[in-house]
């Protein structure tokens, strides 16, 4: 008999999501799960929408994070194999056979990962441009991973409550990573597993990717100061991405000199610049042209060379800033 997997799937106001989450766990090929949703003080109707499907529904009235849903809804779970997913994430067919497979095969003392197909479930530009950036940058070392999200993240039960869960009083969108770090040094081992995928509803317009991008940049930047690895090559907080942001910032630079000075030399650089920042980031620019074809590829390329590393960058300043001037946070207790 398959092993019992508990699904657990925080909700905050994810009514236009949700349903169709369920709806793709309750598809899974996995012949023993259960499906834990943990409603995060949702304002909307995700209470209406979730009572629809066969679920363990956990409420919680007050608004307290995902970190806490997800401790929340594992200390309610009664499978041996603990898999957390995201409200507006859908799982394929065989994510959760081989989340148990892969975990099956590693040991209890690892911590298995996967990411999100290539192809997003909305076909916005902005949709497939950022489901292919996080594919490209949170494989391309596996099965070797820093951190593992949470968007597809099997572990044993017993090794999850062992390390008291994920950190309640982190900054928001960065449990996993904190996670992922802390059962590292415990001895676990992170393992990522491509071919375990779950696809993203993401609807991004254009300022929803920027505003994306400013956010992450802001929260990664004060954990990665906090955490001394600032420049590490981590998932998609990568050296390719953070080449691509100072490359940016010199270039504005040059361009500033030459419309003040008019030297010819300055124009040669930003060439330069342009030329390296492409070499780097070859592997991205190779994956959008795989996935969705050359047309696509140069857009791409244009929005991630010449707009995105303008947020990032933002978010990157704005982080500092942030640490710089901010009282450090107390752990809470992890409950």
């Amino acid at each position: 008999m398959d092993i019992l997997v508990s699904v657990i799937i925080p909700n905050r106001n994810g009514a236009a999501t949700i349903g169709e989450c369920l709806a793709a766990v309750q598809a899974s090929q996995h012949g023993n799960f259960e499906i834990i949703v943990v409603d995060d003080g949702s304002e909307d109707n995700s209470i209406e929408v979730i009572e629809r499907y066969p679920c363990k529904l956990l409420r919680l009235e007050q608004h307290g994070g995902a970190a806490r849903a997800r401790n929340v809804g594992a200390a309610h779970s009664r499978g041996r194999v603990l898999f957390f997913t995201d409200a507006d994430c859908l799982l394929q067919p065989d994510t959760l056979a081989l989340a148990a497979r892969t975990l099956a095969l590693e040991g209890s003392n690892a911590i298995i990962g996967g990411t999100y197909t290539p192809g997003p479930h909305d076909r916005r530009f902005f949709s497939r441009f950022q489901s292919i950036f996080i594919n490209y940058f949170e494989t391309r070392r596996a099965p070797a991973a820093d951190y593992i999200a949470t968007h597809a993240l099997a572990v044993d039960a017993s090794v999850f409550r062992r390390s008291r869960g994920f950190a309640e009083h982190v900054r928001p969108i960065l449990e996993d990573v904190e996670f992922s770090h802390r059962l590292r040094r415990a001895g676990c081992r992170l393992v990522m597993n491509p071919a375990i995928q779950v696809r993203h509803i993401f609807n991004y317009s254009l300022i929803r990717s920027l505003r994306n991008a400013f956010t992450k940049s802001l929260y990664w930047t004060g954990y990665a100061i906090g955490n001394r690895d600032l420049l590490a090559d981590s998932g998609t907080a990568s050296v390719g991405l953070k080449v691509n942001v100072l490359l940016f910032a010199g270039n504005v630079g040059l361009l500033c000199g030459f419309v003040l000075t008019g030297k010819m030399i300055l124009l040669a650089f930003m060439v330069l610049a342009l030329a390296f920042n492409l070499f780097v980031n070859r592997g991205l620019l190779l994956a959008y042209h795989r996935v969705e074809g050359l047309g696509f590829a140069f857009l791409a390329a244009l929005y991630y060379l010449l707009l995105y590393p303008l947020a990032v960058g933002a978010g990157a300043g704005a982080g500092m800033l942030r640490h710089l001037f901010s009282t450090p946070l107390r752990p809470a207790e992890h409950r």
